[in-house]
């Protein structure tokens, strides 16, 4: 901890105050995930278990800026589930608009989580990207 002074904006008094140390995440795997997102996702009762079990897999191997590229046998193979169940809950996560369908990359289809639900790369693309679509709000239909 360092501690230093900041200014509050309303009375120009000087407050000291305290700053942690952002920790680094030397090799570790990042994912920002909006809170909100969480509960639209748990509240769905459309969605099965399986549905979010194959999410949670796809969010464990998201790359940069929200893509993935994962073999429905891959995630089959990994969760135990038969491949026809995979592509049931890819296309309930699709209809959801929790994922963005992709183009296809060799034999696979690449997908994007929805930046909505949750962020893998820079802030200021993040901000590029909902500057660009105007500022929208999860709604549970």
């Amino acid at each position: 901890m360092r501690k230093h002074e900041v200014v509050d904006t309303e009375t120009g008094e000087i407050v000291p105050s305290i700053l942690l140390h952002r920790p680094k995440w030397k090799g570790e795997k990042f994912l920002m995930i909006f809170q909100d997102a969480f509960a639209y996702i748990a509240k769905d009762k459309t969605l099965t278990l399986e549905t979010k079990n194959v999410l949670l897999y796809l969010l464990s191997r998201l790359d940069f800026e929200n893509f993935v590229l994962v073999p429905h046998v891959e995630i089959a193979q990994e969760l135990g589930m038969q491949r026809s169940n995979v592509s049931r809950a890819v296309k309930a996560l699709v209809e959801k608009d929790i994922i963005i369908e992709g183009p296809k990359v060799n034999r696979s289809r690449g997908f994007r989580l929805n930046h909505k639900f949750g962020w893998k790369g820079t802030l200021s693309n993040l901000r590029l990207l909902r500057k660009a679509e105007g500022k929208e709000v999860l709604q549970n239909e």
